[in-house]
């Protein structure tokens, strides 16, 4: 697509929203309702483009991604018209007499840029929460997962008016070209490396973004942990996607006392979820490319491998594969992003917080323990986005949750009533009443109004 058809759709954007500033709730919901029944129409399509794309089963493709933006759109069914209301606000003495309250008010044009590993959640789900909000939206999907980004095309041009929502393909030059543009909003999904790009092209016009990112996820895993039932979630968390998951377990962080138990039931888990050689099973998701393959499979160092290590080069895929690791071992150096578990050991769970709390913050963490004491250590002195007690990956699916990372792993959340906000300015007002105009605040001063000045403000 050239930059001129790019502008014009930004253009088109802009003269819809001068002649509709505020769109309508009513049409806000008629909208979404409309988006729902579309994406319930096209699963077979959305299923097949993720099969194409990254090789994720009708179930896995349903579960961790087309059934969540179906959820997120009902939950902003439910409670838009509550969370477009005015929200009251306390008035102090000094404003007496006055009505303080909060409203929310579109960005305008928001500009959404997804990732490849989720490519539908992570371009609808984000797309749904600001056209919930009342803004326009340019969409530009990744260019790695082409099936769906076409399929997606095609469902937004379905579902929406051109200059309320549209799509914009293509790859480096075009996403360019986007974040040249004088945007309202900027809301961005991938690497840390890119997130840096974006945040210096929204400088340029002071242009508010929301960065959800990654890093190195840790999974604690303590003496006192259900190892079985831990073993089992692990595995479900850490090869959803063959690990390309922004918040998969990059590592498990287990106490030494359970740690060779710990590896036996992860191998076992592996084993009846994918079977004795998930290379040769139709459900195992494979590596997006050639260079995330390689890349991935560097990671893997011969004498380090507990289990698996094998790959395919012909169907890109990766075994399931544990690594007996150090913190300085390659496998340590970055986020994973694939079906590689180093595993780590500690005596005391002291040492777990100083260690995380030394590295990058992560996007996510996880506590395997029955102690809550050792749970509320963790989760009050480590600082990460978001995370779970006693199993992995299921916060993400919860509307009523923030979702967003902290620093290095992102800025900014959304999910549900969070995502509203995030697409929405809340101007502050106070309303005052003409009846009564208290005469303190007015020149010229004298003892009598200092007084009453510092009567109300302290």
């Amino acid at each position: 697509m050239d930059t001129k058809k790019i502008i014009s759709k930004l253009e088109n954007q802009r003269e819809f929203l001068a002649k509709e500033p505020v769109i309508s709730v009513q049409k806000r919901k008629e909208t979404l309702k409309n988006l729902y029944k579309n994406i319930k129409e096209m699963t077979p399509q959305i299923c097949e483009a993720l099969k194409a794309d990254l090789n994720k089963c009708e179930t896995e493709s349903y579960m961790t991604e087309i059934g969540l933006v179906l959820s997120e759109i009902s939950y902003m069914l439910r409670h838009m018209r509550k969370l477009t209301k005015k929200k009251r606000a306390y008035s102090p003495l000094s404003n007496f007499p006055a009505k303080s309250y909060r409203v929310a008010s579109a960005y305008g044009v928001v500009l959404i840029i997804s990732p490849w590993n989720y490519p539908f959640l992570l371009s609808m789900e984000p797309l749904v929460d600001a056209i919930a909000a009342g803004n326009t939206v340019i969409l530009k999907p990744s260019s790695v997962s082409a099936n769906t980004s076409k399929v997606m095309e095609t469902l937004i041009a379905k579902t929406f008016e051109p200059e309320h929502a549209t799509t914009v393909l293509g790859s480096v030059d075009e996403c360019t070209v986007l974040l040249d543009q004088d945007l309202d909003y900027i809301f961005y999904t991938g690497s840390m490396r890119v997130g840096k790009i974006v945040m210096e092209k929204a400088k340029e016009h002071f242009t508010p973004v929301t960065l959800e990112m990654g890093g190195k996820s840790p999974c604690i895993v303590d003496e006192t942990a259900n190892i079985p039932l831990a073993a089992k979630r692990i595995v479900f968390g850490k090869l959803l996607n063959a690990g390309q998951t922004c918040v998969a377990p990059d590592y498990v962080y287990c106490q030494e006392s359970v740690r060779d138990r710990l590896v036996k039931e992860i191998e076992c888990e592996i084993i009846r979820q994918y079977s004795v050689d998930p290379l040769t099973n139709k459900n195992y998701p494979k590596m997006k490319n050639e260079k995330q393959f390689n890349a991935v499979r560097e990671l893997i160092e011969e004498n380090k491998i507990l289990f698996g290590g094998r790959v395919d080069e012909n169907t890109l895929k990766i075994e399931p594969t544990i690594l007996n690791s150090t913190f300085e071992d390659r496998a340590m150096q970055r986020e994973i992003f694939g079906p590689v578990l180093p595993i780590l050991t500690f005596k005391e769970i002291d040492e777990v917080v100083k260690k995380v709390n030394s590295m990058s913050k992560p996007l996510a963490l996880y506590i395997f323990s029955k102690s809550k004491e050792n749970q509320n250590l963790v989760l009050s002195q480590c600082q990460f986005g978001g995370g779970c007690v006693n199993d992995t990956i299921m916060h993400i699916a919860n509307n009523h949750l923030a979702f967003g990372g902290v620093k290095q792993s992102g800025l900014g959340a959304y999910h549900g009533k969070f995502g509203f906000e995030t697409f929405s300015h809340y101007k502050s007002v106070v309303k005052k009443s003409n009846l009564i105009d208290m005469p303190f605040r007015y020149q010229p001063f004298n003892k009598v109004k200092t007084w009453f000045i510092k009567f109300f403000l302290k």
